[in-house]
C-alpha cells in the first residue's frame, strides 16, 4: 500500500476540519447542546425514568448517534465531491495510488472528523446531565463502525451526487428522519405493538440500540443482532464502492 499517498489525501481532508473549526465542529457540538438543555435539563427533569435511566442520560446514546449519521455522511460526500466539482479529482486518480488507498484516504479523514466530534459532544453533555458507560470499549467501537460505514455511504453519495442539492437530499429527507423515529429520543417499547414492528424496519434503530446498549447494558433490540445489521450496511456500502471504482460510475469520463 501506498502510505504516502494515502497520508496525503488523508491529511488535505483533514486539515478542512482545522480550517473551518466554527463550521465543522463548533455548530454540530452547539446545536446538539441545545437538544440537551431542551429535551435533557428542561422536558427531561418531568419525565419517568426508562429502564431505571433518567431521560437526559438515555437520549445522549440517540443525539450522538444523530450528529454520527450526518456528519459522517456530510464529511465523506462534500471531500470527495469538491475534487469532482473543481477536475482535480483526476490528478488524484491519475496518481499512483489504488482505489482502496483513495477510499482510505477520503473516507479515514471523514471518519476521524465524525469520531472527534462524537467524543466532543459525550464530554459536552456531562455539562448538563450525569451519565455513565458500562462498557467503553464497546462505546467506542460502535462510534468507530458507525462512522466508518455511514463514511463510506457518504462517498457513494458525493460521486453519485452531481450538485450541491443532492449532496443534502439524503441526509436531510431520510436518514435524519430515520434517526429521529429510530428510538433517539424514546424507547420503542412504549410504541404500541404494531408500531413497534414498523420500526424494527428501520435500521437506525439497530445503530442507537447497540450504542445504547454500550452506555447502560439495556437495548429494545439484541446487541449481537445491531452489530449483525451495522456489518451487513459495512457490506454493501464496500460493495457499492468496489462497484464504482469497477465501473468508473462519475468518476471517468
Amino acid at each position: 500500500m501506498n502510505l504516502y499517498g494515502v497520508r496525503a489525501i488523508y491529511l488535505s481532508e483533514l486539515s478542512r476540519m482545522w480550517r473551518t473549526l466554527f463550521q465543522s465542529v463548533a455548530s454540530p457540538v452547539i446545536s446538539t447542546s441545545l437538544y440537551f438543555i431542551v429535551f435533557g435539563a428542561a422536558i427531561g427533569g418531568r419525565m419517568e425514568e426508562i429502564g431505571g435511566v433518567s431521560y437526559g442520560a438515555f437520549i445522549i446514546p440517540g443525539l450522538i448517534m444523530l450528529m454520527l449519521l450526518n456528519e459522517s455522511i456530510s464529511n465523506a460526500s462534500f471531500g470527495i465531491y469538491m475534487p469532482k466539482f473543481t477536475g482535480t479529482i483526476y490528478e488524484v486518480l491519475s496518481a499512483p495510488v489504488s482505489p482502496i488507498e483513495i477510499v482510505v484516504g477520503y473516507v479515514g479523514a471523514a471518519a476521524t472528523k465524525s469520531v472527534i466530534l462524537g467524543l466532543l459532544i459525550l464530554l459536552t453533555a456531562r455539562l448538563f446531565v450525569d451519565y455513565h458507560i458500562e462498557h467503553p470499549i464497546w462505546m467506542f467501537s460502535f462510534l468507530v463502525l458507525t462512522a466508518v460505514t455511514f463514511s463510506l455511504f457518504g462517498f457513494i453519495i458525493g460521486v453519485w451526487a452531481d450538485g450541491f442539492e443532492k449532496l443534502q437530499i439524503i441526509p436531510l429527507m431520510i436518514v435524519t428522519p430515520l434517526a429521529f423515529l429510530g428510538g433517539s429520543f424514546y424507547s420503542i417499547s412504549m410504541l404500541p405493538p404494531v408500531w413497534q414492528t414498523v420500526t424494527l424496519f428501520n435500521p437506525v434503530v439497530y445503530l442507537i440500540n447497540g450504542f445504547r446498549w454500550s452506555f447502560y447494558g439495556m437495548a429494545d433490540v439484541h446487541v449481537a443482532v445491531s452489530v449483525g445489521m451495522t456489518a451487513m450496511f459495512l457490506a454493501v456500502c464496500l460493495a457499492g464502492v468496489w462497484w464504482i471504482f469497477r465501473t468508473g460510475y462519475k468518476l471517468k469520463p
